[in-house]
């Protein structure tokens, strides 16, 4: 399964856009406002769950400055990533799209697909007053 959320400009550059999204503490500021918790694990590592949801932790598994930034799941039963793409507009403007990615069987792709579409929108959504 794969869900993109829609692509939103940001005003700062790909690198910074890159910076802010390579610190993990900073997706507290991005998640929806149904966080039941957030908490960094590690330099690379946080937890989060929102209401009705179990906890997920996510780990940053790859960066390439100032283009890309890979997390995926550490740990849980379900393997997935979710990969920001960032791309230069200007000197002073960048564009990232998330993207999600998983293996799941059909059923749990159904019941999974509404929730996760509107959670990348959400994070992608509260980017520009965050960054």
């Amino acid at each position: 399964m794969k869900l993109e959320s829609p692509k939103v400009t940001l005003n700062k550059s790909a690198q910074e856009t890159f910076d802010f999204l390579s610190d993990v503490k900073n997706f507290e500021s991005l998640m929806p406002e149904n966080i039941n918790k957030f908490e960094v694990l590690d330099t690379d590592k946080f937890l989060f769950a929102l209401k009705g949801m179990p906890e997920i932790i996510l780990k940053k598994k790859e960066a390439e400055a100032p283009n890309k930034i890979v997390l995926g799941a550490a740990g849980g039963k379900i393997d997935f990533s979710l990969t920001a793409n960032i791309i230069a507009l200007s000197e002073s403007t960048s564009e990232v799209q998330l993207i999600f990615a998983g293996e799941f069987n059909a059923m749990m792709a159904m019941m999974i697909k509404g929730p996760i579409s509107k959670f990348i929108e959400t994070l992608t959504a509260n980017m520009p007053a965050a960054v």
